[in-house]
């Protein structure tokens, strides 16, 4: 009999880890590999954060905190949604967590029951189908059409809510493919999810800050018939460069992040608190640099859109935020390239030029490859070579 639990054999490795730790192996076997696969800002966390940090440890501030954030990093988290969404929330309604990622699994673990379904457009996010059968729910995958810009509509939403579904999760600026929901598309999806008032909704904000083209973010939770009804998750990862900071959180009722706090207090408890500190600097201080680096970001998504559309049987749509594309290879499946799936192609686009992407297949859409531009200019341009070359030697 196997000691590993039940619950456990019903999830997958995340793969974009997976891919990630691939391409370190390789390189430390020494071959020349460029990853394209992780989801992480290439800038360094800026500096005035990090003087936040030293002073914490300096002054002290290294002992517990509130098992769900510091009274100071509430009251910047309760300022930020107010100054950048006009949301106003209460310190009882905002939670901390050791990344947005344990928020998420904090609220499912919290809230879901056995049958209890949510929905999941795709291409998501790998980890949100996992989290969901970890806490026992269903995920009700519902694949979203290029032709719609990878974006759920209001029909779609329609169709697929059942009496068992309890959440639906919506990810603006998206990962994998950096698609965003203008104010006019959230609120289709709103007039449907009004109806049906059992519905709670998740909404990822974690990329609100990195998008293009004046494109103006909207989350759902500025509707004020739904604001009751979603938490609204965010962090400091993305905008901040701050991944190894593990700082996310998120606003909603009460009773939902009254709960979330109790299966913190049970895991890992408080974040830590250096990294709260910083995140307090990270919010209230200067905002100046983000868009400095979208700029940099929306320099480099323009330069791989393009070389991505040059190539045949390539075809990729521009994101309207994020650091990610999510490029067709369908035109290169084929008995002629002996190529029969999206993880062919990621396969041997390693195998024979070193380019680390992820599958589509990996995020719920077959046909496609998630190439993360969070990278500098000169490993873009070797990888965008590495891919035209790759291609153009299958025909």
């Amino acid at each position: 009999m196997s000691i590993i639990s039940d619950s456990l054999k019903r999830i997958k490795p995340s793969p974009t880890i997976a891919v990630t730790q691939k391409a370190r192996e390789l390189r430390a076997a020494g071959k020349d590999v460029i990853g394209l696969g992780a989801g992480e800002p290439d800038f360094d966390t800026p500096d005035n954060i990090k003087d936040a940090a030293i002073q914490a440890i300096k002054d002290g501030d290294t002992k517990y905190t509130a098992v769900d954030g510091t009274p100071a990093l509430k009251k910047a988290i309760v300022k930020k949604f107010k100054r950048e969404n006009n949301l106003d929330f209460t310190t009882e309604q905002i939670t901390v967590g050791t990344g947005g990622k344990q928020v998420l699994y904090n609220a499912f673990m919290a809230t879901l029951n056995k049958g209890d379904e949510v929905i999941i457009p795709a291409p998501f996010w790998v980890s949100y189908p996992d989290m969901v059968l970890l806490a026992g729910g269903k995920p009700n995958v519902v694949k979203c059409e290029e032709k719609d810009g990878f974006k759920l509509t209001a029909n779609k939403l329609k169709k697929v809510i059942s009496k068992k579904t309890k959440w639906l999760i919506l990810n603006s600026p998206s990962n994998p493919t950096g698609a965003g929901y203008t104010k006019d598309e959230i609120e289709d999806l709103a007039k449907v999810l009004i109806k049906n008032k059992k519905v709670h909704i998740l909404s990822d904000d974690i990329y609100e800050h990195i998008r293009y083209d004046n494109f103006n973010f909207f989350t759902i939770a500025q509707i004020s018939k739904l604001k009751d009804r979603t938490l609204t998750m965010n962090g400091v990862s993305k905008s901040y460069a701050m991944t190894g900071w593990r700082i996310g959180y998120a606003a909603g009722p009460k009773d939902i992040i009254k709960a979330i706090g109790k299966i913190q207090s049970q895991s890992t408890s408080n974040p830590s608190s250096v990294s709260q500190a910083a995140a307090v600097e990270a919010l209230n201080g200067s905002q100046d640099f983000i868009q400095e680096r979208s700029n940099a970001f929306k320099e480099r998504r323009d330069f791989v859109v393009k070389s991505l559309n040059n190539i045949k049987g390539i075809n990729c749509l521009t994101p309207n935020g994020a650091f990610y594309v999510f490029p067709s290879c369908k035109g290169l499946l084929n008995k002629k390239t002996k190529l029969k799936t999206d993880s062919d192609f990621v396969k041997k686009l390693l195998e024979k030029e070193n380019v680390a992407v992820v599958q589509g297949s990996a995020f719920g859409l077959e046909g496609y490859f998630r190439i993360s531009y969070a990278t500098s200019m000169e490993n873009l341009k070797k990888a965008m070579d590495r891919i035209k070359s790759f291609c153009e030697s299958l025909s």
